[in-house]
């Protein structure tokens, strides 16, 4: 049952970064409804724009990529049917893991907030 928790996590980590990664490639991270909050001086600003979904799009699709590299192990370990098991230090491996994908997916918003913190300068 924790296996599947687990690979439950990993796969609504890549839904999320895919659609994270989605709203960048569309341009819409600055637009309220379908994007993101965003600093006012980043809309006011077509370059900044630019960057704030490009920077979404790159590391979003990052974020689907890196969560998807621990269903293929945890998939294996469920379909064994309880023959294979990941041992205590697996677990934590996947849980520092899960951290690592946390904070690759935080980095583009703290930096939206910078480029609108430069650009009122």
């Amino acid at each position: 049952m924790a296996y599947l928790f687990l690979f439950g996590c990993f796969l609504l980590l890549v839904v999320v970064g895919s659609l994270a990664a989605r709203t960048g490639y569309r341009g819409k991270v600055c637009d309220g409804a379908a994007g993101y909050e965003v600093p006012a001086a980043v809309k006011a600003d077509p370059a900044l724009r630019k960057r704030a979904n490009d920077l979404v799009a790159f590391w979003c699709t990052g974020v689907a990529v890196l969560g998807a590299a621990p269903l293929v192990p945890l998939g294996i370990v469920i379909l064994s049917g309880g023959g294979k098991a990941i041992s205590t230090w697996g677990l934590a491996a996947f849980a520092g893991y899960a951290l690592i994908i946390g904070i690759v997916g935080g980095y583009p918003f703290e930096k939206i907030k910078q480029l609108g913190a430069s650009a009122e300068r």
